[in-house]
């Protein structure tokens, strides 16, 4: 799973006629359909996702950092075990790899003039992308904030445009919070957490780059920046993106002052005449990466794909050369997908496979922004989204986090209502006839400040009006350390949670009916 970074930003399973299963009916969740889907995931085994494991999370794999050599060994493997499987490869020319190209853009140089006065990029000013431009205004939006009822862009057009925010939030004449409507703090008060969504809110709004001015933080901003620039690195995108064009900048007092001298008194958004130049410039360096996505073909429709994916990369070796081997983030989730596949393979080569067309899809990437799932959502999707049904997301689901010690069977799901009623309604009844494992939907909520429904890649599905399904174990103390290894995955946990995947994967890709999208994606 990726940390949140700043821009990023049912029913009718297969059995013979006297085989109950989960119904399309939200009534009566039971129905029938040709297959017992027991007999595949029975081939769903701790001994075989343990021997996937040992070999993908190994040292030999070099922590599968994104265009290194040990994510090439990793593609390579899964690549392999398709072939061995009998899985074909989703692209028509027979390739599994699709080529996600990306580049690194080194840490700018340059500057920006206001008014006249030229400010230097590293002193009072940073940025961590290129961006050129000149401007006769900038758009002062206060706490760029929009909730609710509430929002900064009233009235507002800042399509194309620079906009000033400032960090904190609104209050009312008393002193309580006007989000909250208490003495409470919203989460547009935790830095961690609101700059993101800040500068999520500001591009889906079509400003071309945000000046933010966070006075407090400015020296963490900094520390970040020079980190960078003494390490000579930089940040992954997606080579010749568009988004990639969006600049935030975080700007000290100084500056923000000469911006708008009222800014720290002033809550009122309103257009600023101020003369401005951006000539911010970076050298890009090409990554190659590739993500691997095989394919079974639905036997009744083939044209309509039920996706099921995970992330193949993880973060790599450390500066003091530690091996970062992520047997959770994301190994169980890869061994997973592939145990899955060789379930539904089992039920094809036995004259039962799945009526839908069933997606394996291995993601490069993730841990760089979701930029592999991007790839394929936003710039080149193998098969049409709008025939795409639903997408299963698995990402952590082989350790238990410190809320759940000593209660072992639980798992984290996230996403399921958002989109398809109809998906958590399948999602629950097959939990309850097949794994009666506790669902735990504490990170489902809008507002739990973690955020983790934008952070893994089932998001760039969901933003295309995907229903999806998130599984996660939960982050634990081995989260993005060397320590994640596969001596402290539980096995029979991966079992009985990648069974349960497969039971639910087996019911949207056999019910009659497409998932309803009966909820607006946000």
């Amino acid at each position: 799973m990726k940390n949140l970074a700043f821009l990023a930003l049912g029913l009718a399973f297969a059995c013979n006629s006297s085989q109950p299963t989960v119904s399309e009916s939200a009534e009566k969740p039971v129905s029938k359909i040709a297959a017992d889907p027991t007999t595949y995931a029975e081939s769903i085994t701790e001994a075989e996702l343990k021997e996937h494991l040992y070999t993908y999370a190994s040292d030999e794999f070099e922590g599968r950092e994104t265009g290194e050599p040990g994510q090439k060994k990793a593609v390579e493997y899964l690549k392999s075990e398709y072939e061995r499987l009998g899985i074909p490869a989703a692209q028509e020319d027979g390739n599994y790899f699709q080529k996600v190209p990306m580049e690194v853009s080194q840490l700018p140089t340059g500057s920006v003039t206001v008014n006249g006065k030229e400010y230097p990029l590293g002193e009072g000013l940073l940025t961590f992308s290129k961006v050129e431009g000149t401007y006769d205004n900038i758009v002062y939006v206060g706490y760029g904030i929009e909730e609710g009822e509430y929002s900064d862009y009233k009235g507002l057009d800042v399509k194309g445009k620079v906009i000033l925010i400032k960090a904190g939030e609104p209050k009312n004449q008393d002193g309580t919070y006007t989000l909250s409507g208490s003495d409470e703090k919203s989460m547009w008060s935790n830095m961690s957490e609101s700059i993101g969504k800040r500068m999520e809110l500001a591009s889906s709004k079509g400003a071309s780059a945000v000046f933010y001015f966070d006075e407090s933080n400015f020296g963490r901003f900094k520390s970040r920046f020079d980190s960078m620039k003494n390490n000579d690195s930089g940040r992954m995108q997606l080579a010749d993106d568009e988004e990639a064009g969006f600049a935030n900048f975080f700007i000290d007092r100084n500056l923000a002052k000469a911006i708008f001298a009222d800014i720290e008194e002033s809550n009122t958004p309103k257009v600023l005449p101020v003369k401005l130049t951006i000539a911010v410039k970076s050298e890009n360096k090409q990554v190659n990466s590739e993500n691997v996505v095989a394919i079974i073909k639905g036997s009744e429709k083939p044209e309509e794909y039920l996706i099921i994916s995970s992330h193949l990369d993880h973060i790599g070796i450390s500066a003091d050369g530690q091996i970062n081997n992520g047997a959770d983030d994301d190994g169980s989730g890869t061994v997973a997908l592939l145990e899955i596949a060789e379930a539904f393979k089992e039920a094809a080569d036995a004259g039962q496979g799945p009526k839908r067309s069933v997606v394996f899809l291995h993601v490069t990437g993730e841990e760089k922004g979701l930029l592999g799932s991007r790839y394929y959502t936003d710039f080149d999707p193998i098969f049409p989204l709008e025939n795409t049904v639903a997408d299963l997301n698995i990402d952590m689901i082989g350790r238990i986090d410190p809320k759940y010690e000593g209660n072992r069977n639980y798992l984290y799901l996230i996403g399921s209502d958002k989109l398809s009623s109809e998906l958590h309604e399948l999602s629950e009844a097959v939990n309850e006839k097949y794994a009666n494992i506790e669902f735990d939907y504490t990170f489902n909520d809008e507002n739990d400040p973690n955020r983790f429904y934008y952070r893994s890649d089932h998001y760039n599905f969901a933003k295309n009006n995907i229903p999806i399904i998130f599984y996660f174990n939960g982050t634990h103390a081995d989260y993005h350390k060397p320590s994640d290894t596969v001596d402290k995955i539980n096995y029979d946990l991966l079992e009985n949670r990648t069974r349960l995947i497969f039971y639910t994967a087996w019911e949207v890709a056999n019910r009659q009916q497409r998932l309803v999208v009966d909820k607006a994606s946000k």
